[in-house]
């Protein structure tokens, strides 16, 4: 097995590295349960609703 610990004199910056390795590995899925809470979802729908107001107001401009 090789020697994972690094020589007396040079210490890791980032500390523990499986430590870190495990907040890394955690952090993005913290932030994906929070975006699908609904918020996304929200902006499509108001976003059909405007695409769908400006359609009815350049059909209604164009046939007066």
């Amino acid at each position: 097995m090789a020697n994972n610990q690094a020589p007396q004199g040079n210490h890791d910056p980032a500390g523990n590295t499986q430590m870190f390795r495990a907040f890394v590995d955690e952090a993005p899925q913290g932030r994906q349960t929070a975006a699908t809470s609904g918020g996304p979802r929200i902006g499509v729908v108001v976003g059909v609703i405007v695409a769908v107001a400006i359609i009815a107001g350049v059909a209604w401009l164009a046939l007066s």
